[in-house]
C-alpha cells in the first residue's frame, strides 16, 4: 500500500452554505434557479412535504416532523422557493448573533407566492430576527437574494444589471452590505464565483452540469490547489489530504437547486433537485410539488428521523473522512475520494446520478407537456427507489471497477 502525507496549516471551520442564484435571462432554458450547498452540525437531512397554513410544500429539514419548525430549503405549490446562507456580519461590527432563519422560511414557503409577498412578510416582523441571505425565486420570473438582519433588509436582484451584470449573483457567509470585519466563508466566495464565472463563460448554466459539479468543486478558492492534481492511483494507495474551507466540506449535510418556470408556465413544474446527505456522494433527484404525489422513499423518513438516501452518502464519507484520532474533519483519504482508476466515490457518483438525471428530465419534459403528470412522477419515483436501492455504488463495485 502507497502512504503519502500531505500537511498545510489549516483553519477552523465555522458553520455556513455556498450558494448562487441565476435569473432566467441568463440561464441556458430560460428558467431562474437558486442553489445551496448546506453545511451544518446535523449530518441527517431529509425531505417532507408539508401542507403549510396556505400553500403545500416541499421542504430540506432535519426533523421527520409532518409540521416542521424549520425549513432550510424547498419550494411551494404556487411556484415560490426559498433558501438561504448564514451571514455573520449583518448586524453590525459588534456581530449581533444568528437569527430564526429555518422558522422564516418555514413561514415564506407557507404563506408567500411572490418575491413581493416575501418582502412584506419581513416588514411586517420586528424585530426580523435574522442574520442571513435569503435567496428567493418565484413562478413571475423573480430572483433574488435579501441581506437580512435583525431589522431591516437589501435586495439584490438578478435581474437587475446593476446588481448582476452577468444574470448570477453568489453568496457564502457574508453579506455585501455587512460589516466586512466579520466576513465569513471568504474562500468558499472565491471558489464558488470562479466555478460559475467558469460555467457562464462555457455556456453551462443548465441543471445538469450545475448539480454535477458545483457541490463536488475541488479547486480551493485561495491556494488555488485542485484536488484531481493530486490523485492516488487507486483507492488502496492511501494519501492522506487536509480538507478545509472547499465548497464541500465534512459538515456538507445536502445540497439543493430548485429551478423556476418559464413565464407562463404552470407553477406545479417547479423542481427542487435535492441531493440529501454528503453531497460528494449524494444523488440528485428532481422533487415536484404535483397532485399528491408522494415523495420517493429514498429522501424521506424511513427510519426514525432519518433516511436511505443521507445514511448511505454519509456512510460513503466517513470511509473518506477514516481518520480515528485527532483533528478527523480536517484530512481525508484522497484515494477514497478520487484516484486516477476512477473508483473513487466522486467519480462513480456522477455516471450513476446522471441516470437518474436523465430519467427524471425525461418525465420532466412529458409533465410540462400536459401528459398525465400525475402518473408520470409517480411512476417516476417508484423507478427512482428501486434504481437507486439497488445499485447505489458500493464498495463493492469499487472493487470490481478496479480489478476489470
Amino acid at each position: 500500500m502507497c502512504i503519502l502525507l500531505a500537511v498545510m496549516l489549516l483553519p477552523i471551520a465555522s458553520q455556513g452554505c455556498t450558494s448562487f442564484i441565476i435569473s432566467g435571462r441568463a440561464s441556458k432554458d430560460g428558467r431562474p434557479m437558486i442553489f445551496k450547498n448546506r453545511d451544518a452540525s446535523s449530518a441527517n437531512n431529509l425531505m417532507v412535504l408539508v401542507q403549510g397554513s396556505t400553500y403545500k410544500y416541499v421542504g430540506l429539514v432535519t426533523s421527520a416532523s409532518s409540521s416542521p419548525s424549520s425549513v432550510w430549503a424547498g419550494h411551494n405549490e404556487v411556484g415560490f422557493a426559498i433558501l438561504n446562507t448564514a451571514a455573520y456580519n449583518l448586524n453590525g461590527c459588534e456581530g449581533g448573533g444568528g437569527g430564526n432563519d429555518g422558522s422564516i422560511m418555514r413561514k415564506a414557503l407557507a404563506t408567500c407566492r411572490t418575491l413581493k409577498d416575501f418582502e412584506s412578510m419581513l416588514y411586517s416582523m420586528d424585530p426580523i430576527s435574522a442574520n442571513s441571505n435569503y435567496a428567493v425565486l418565484d413562478a413571475e420570473g423573480g430572483c433574488a437574494y435579501y441581506e437580512t438582519g435583525h431589522s431591516s433588509f437589501v435586495k439584490f436582484d438578478a435581474n437587475n444589471p446593476q446588481d448582476a451584470p452577468d444574470g448570477y449573483i453568489v453568496r457564502t457567509n457574508h453579506g455585501m452590505t455587512g460589516c466586512h470585519d466579520l466576513d465569513e466563508g471568504v474562500e468558499r466566495y472565491t471558489a464558488i464565483s470562479e466555478f460559475i464565472e467558469d460555467a457562464k463563460r462555457t455556456d453551462r448554466f443548465e441543471c445538469e452540469y450545475l448539480l454535477a459539479n458545483a457541490p463536488r468543486y475541488l479547486t480551493h478558492g485561495l491556494t488555488k490547489m485542485n484536488l484531481y492534481d493530486f490523485m492516488p492511483m487507486d483507492e488502496t494507495c492511501t494519501r492522506m489530504f487536509p480538507f478545509n474551507d472547499f465548497i464541500p466540506r465534512y459538515i456538507s449535510t445536502a445540497a439543493i437547486l430548485i429551478q423556476g418556470v418559464l413565464r407562463g408556465e404552470s407553477p406545479a413544474n417547479t423542481i427542487s433537485w435535492a441531493q440529501v446527505g454528503w453531497p460528494m456522494a449524494a444523488v440528485a433527484i428532481p422533487l415536484m410539488v404535483y397532485e399528491d404525489v408522494p415523495l420517493p422513499s429514498v429522501v424521506t423518513a424511513t427510519s426514525g428521523s432519518t433516511c436511505w438516501m443521507s445514511r448511505k452518502a454519509n456512510e460513503e464519507k466517513m470511509k473518506v473522512f477514516c481518520l480515528t484520532r485527532g483533528k478527523k474533519q480536517d484530512y481525508i483519504d484522497l484515494a477514497k475520494l478520487v484516484n486516477e482508476r476512477g473508483t473513487g466515490i466522486a467519480q462513480r457518483i456522477i455516471p450513476f446520478e446522471a441516470e437518474v438525471v436523465r430519467r427524471g428530465n425525461e418525465a420532466i419534459k412529458k409533465i410540462r407537456r400536459g401528459i398525465n403528470g400525475k402518473g408520470i412522477l409517480s411512476d417516476y419515483y417508484i423507478w427512482v427507489d428501486q434504481y437507486v436501492k439497488e445499485n447505489y455504488p458500493s464498495e463493492i463495485e469499487a472493487f470490481e471497477i478496479a480489478n476489470r
